[in-house]
């Protein structure tokens, strides 16, 4: 017997049994749709994770007050917290007067929700920050209308503004909002520029901000001290001199802060490398943990499939007695219920995909960009196919070794 004729009659005696089958395919169901679901959510992450790295650059970082290290523990914080002091506009002077391999280096400050105001309308929470003109270029941001601001509106500590798109969209529907006017804490701002749309992070959105001037910013909200003290990035001159721009950077802090050999940083600086180890260290184990709990569910299904195969094997022993009395041999017995077991398991696994895909633009929508990889579906339904085959494997064996005679006489 061929392969089309014996999917044929798997095919014929799954549709015969509808509701059971359904039923038998739940765990099958369950399972894959948890496991790519996470997988996804997993793959879209990471793939979140590196757009931004590279979208700040490779070859970029940040030099702040802590470091990754200093919040391993509560102990571990108190102690990073005395002894790390707040980064000075000294010390990025210092930075820019003597680092040869660092290409460009700018200062932020802030980030704290205030609310923006337009004549009658106004937002809250609006993340507002100040920023030297150099951190566009520095973090590649892609300007939707406008410009961003120049060296001399920081120097001067000009009332303008560069925002995100939802502010531009909310306060000024009619879409004139460049050169439009908004206030913040009574004082009036000139938006000079827009950033194109990013849309939402873990159901944050990326649009509602505002960044002034560096210079700007200090005037406007009390000086640049605790909160609002500023944190650097930079950039190397090539990916080939980051790591030693990197190391230029920690070695002129720690000469800036005189601080002896073997002493430990009282700063922190973070790259590229840093997030994503942070990222792997993070969520490593624990999806590797959640990842392991389908499979829980793919072991039910298997079972449920090896007892709804031993069902089917004892209601069609006078069946498997009269095909054996015409000629089929062990061999067609047995391929006839493993192909019926690996394709209830591969329909399932079908099943499965197409629902957590579904669930994956719910996730998209609202939450973060979920990425099923096309080997990974690949793998999936193999998976399930070759669950499928061990599960019946034993009803197989069982219903190819029926004696003819005796299974004629069944009722």
């Amino acid at each position: 017997m061929d392969f089309a004729e014996t999917l044929k009659l798997a095919l014929s005696a799954i549709w015969a049994h509808k509701l059971r089958s359904f039923l038998t395919l739940l765990g099958m169901i369950i399972g894959v749709t948890a496991f790519m679901v996470v997988l996804s959510i997993l793959q879209g992450f990471n793939v979140y994770v590196d757009e931004k790295i590279a979208g700040i650059g490779s070859n970029s970082f940040t030099v702040r007050r802590f470091s990754f290290d200093d919040f391993k523990d509560t102990d571990t914080i108190a102690a990073a917290q005395r002894r790390n002091k707040e980064l000075s506009f000294d010390e990025l002077d210092f930075l820019r007067e003597h680092a040869q391999l660092i290409d460009k280096i700018g200062a932020k400050s802030g980030g704290g929700p205030v609310e923006i105001k337009r004549d009658n309308e106004s937002l809250q929470d609006v993340s507002v920050s100040g920023v030297e003109p150099v951190i566009a270029q520095i973090e590649k941001t892609d300007i939707a209308d406008g410009r961003f601001f120049s060296e001399t509106e920081n120097n001067n500590s000009m009332r303008v503004v560069f925002v995100g798109m939802d502010v531009a969209n909310k306060l000024f529907p009619q879409g004139d909002a460049l050169g439009g006017e908004i206030t913040i804490r009574g004082i009036p701002y000139k938006i000079i520029g827009i950033q194109t749309a990013k849309g939402t992070v873990f159901g944050q959105p990326q649009d509602s901000f505002v960044q002034l001037p560096l210079k700007t910013y200090g005037l406007a909200f009390g000086g640049l001290t605790r909160g609002r003290a500023p944190y650097f990035e930079a950039s190397a001159r090539s990916d080939k001199v980051f790591k030693d721009a990197v190391e230029e950077a920690r070695t002129l802090m720690r000469i800036k802060r005189k601080l002896d050999f073997g002493e430990k940083d009282n700063f922190g600086i973070l790259t590229p490398d840093a997030i994503s180890g942070l990222k792997d260290s993070i969520f490593g184990t624990t999806f590797i943990v959640i990842l392991l709990v389908p499979t829980i569910a793919l072991v039910v299904g298997a079972i449920v499939i090896m007892n709804i195969m031993l069902v089917a094997v004892t209601e069609r022993t006078r069946e498997i007695g009269i095909r054996k009395s015409l000629g089929a041999r062990e061999a067609d017995i047995l391929k006839q219920f493993l192909y019926e077991s690996a394709t209830l398991a591969t329909i399932g696994g079908i099943i499965g995909l197409i629902l957590a895909k579904l669930i994956g633009f719910i996730v998209t929508s609202f939450l973060l960009p979920t990425v099923i990889p096309w080997y990974a579906a690949v793998i999936a339904i193999g998976v399930c196919a070759i669950v499928g085959i061990v599960a019946g494997l034993y009803p197989a064996w069982k219903a190819a070794r029926l004696d003819p005679i005796e299974a004629l006489r069944a009722e």
